[in-house]
């Protein structure tokens, strides 16, 4: 499911405008903390939505925007 952080709450959580409306309660996932992936407001990510609780979630990855990365020639 995709979506746009809107809000930055303490302890790593976020509030995330999904496509089809929903609010959702997210934190970041374990590999974004790892390799220290940031997040900011107005970013698009992919959440994973809990089934027992659809207000809450996980983001497992941050879109990248602006261009490609890379070697230069």
């Amino acid at each position: 499911m995709d979506g746009e952080v809107v809000e930055a709450l303490p302890n790593t959580m976020f509030l995330v405008l999904t496509d089809n409306g929903l609010n959702v309660l997210t934190t970041i996932c374990g590999k974004m903390r790892r390799n220290r992936i940031r997040v900011t407001l107005g970013d698009r990510v992919n959440i994973e939505v809990s089934p027992y609780d659809v207000q809450r979630g996980r983001i497992t990855l941050r879109h990248r925007l602006g261009p490609p990365r890379g070697r230069r020639p």
